[in-house]
């Protein structure tokens, strides 16, 4: 069972001594603690300036922690796009884990290529693609991330069965492993109403579904909560935009 408490300082030594994924100019220093290991993963020179500029927002390192990613993880990114959280974990899990970048099919013209990117930069990465309601994956997972994604897989254009998904979610991960989403959170009662004009999903809507795939609710963050989003506009619309009230839930898969 996975349990938030602090990885081995030892081990996290160890791993911070064993080379960096085959690139010599990205120097793995000796660690002291868990927020240095989280912390050097943010800080990895491989990051690109765009995804630099949206870590006040998304307090990458606060999300690490919160899903207790450790070295040696195997950690599936659904539908990663651009990568942001992507590079993220393959630091943090170092060269003996593993991150899958799992695109969906419906965006793979445009996404695939670029999930081939991260992976072409990062070894311990593996692109994939299929459909999200059947998805596999090659050996068992400790973790799987879905990010402000969640809501546009109950938009229709999509054809994705989100019950089937959570459940295939949920077989694939290891006994105890965790199911973190991280979304935009719609208005009480609005359920999944507001997916497609506003790209909010109502947070305990979203809680039932996964809890009924078999999914044990683990925690909650509010390290991206915004009280000052009324959650009454679209989370592209430039007053909100970046800023948007979200919500950050952990599950586990029972051991």
């Amino acid at each position: 069972m996975r349990r938030l408490v602090p990885v081995s300082i030892a081990a996290l030594a160890l791993s911070a001594c064993m080379p960096s994924q085959g690139d010599p100019e990205v120097a793995r220093p000796m660690i002291r603690n868990v927020s240095e290991w989280y912390s050097m993963a943010v800080h990895d020179p491989r990051r690109p300036a765009e995804d630099v500029a949206r870590d006040a927002a998304r307090k990458p390192a606060d999300m690490l922690a919160f899903a207790d990613v450790k070295p040696g993880d195997r950690i599936a990114d659904i539908r990663p796009e651009e990568g942001y959280f992507t590079r993220l974990f393959a630091t943090a899990v170092g060269e003996n884990g593993r991150v899958y970048a799992f695109v969906p099919t419906r965006t793979a013209t445009r996404e695939t290529p670029l999930a081939q990117g991260l992976a072409a930069t990062y070894p311990n990465v593996v692109a994939m693609e299929g459909a999200l309601d059947a998805m596999t994956f090659p050996e068992p997972l400790d973790a799987v991330f879905m990010v402000q994604e969640y809501h546009d897989f109950h938009i229709p254009a999509f054809g994705v069965d989100v019950n089937r998904m959570n459940r295939a979610v949920y077989d694939a991960l290891k006994p105890g492993g965790y199911y973190v989403v991280i979304d935009h959170a719609g208005r009480d009662g609005t359920g999944n109403t507001e997916v497609q004009s506003l790209h909010r999903i109502e947070g305990e809507f979203l809680k039932r579904e996964v809890e009924a795939a078999g999914f044990v609710f683990d925690g909650e963050s509010d390290a991206i909560r915004n009280p000052q989003d009324d959650r009454t506009i679209n989370v592209f619309d430039e007053r909100i935009r970046y800023r948007t009230d979200q919500f950050v839930y952990r599950f586990r898969k029972p051991d």
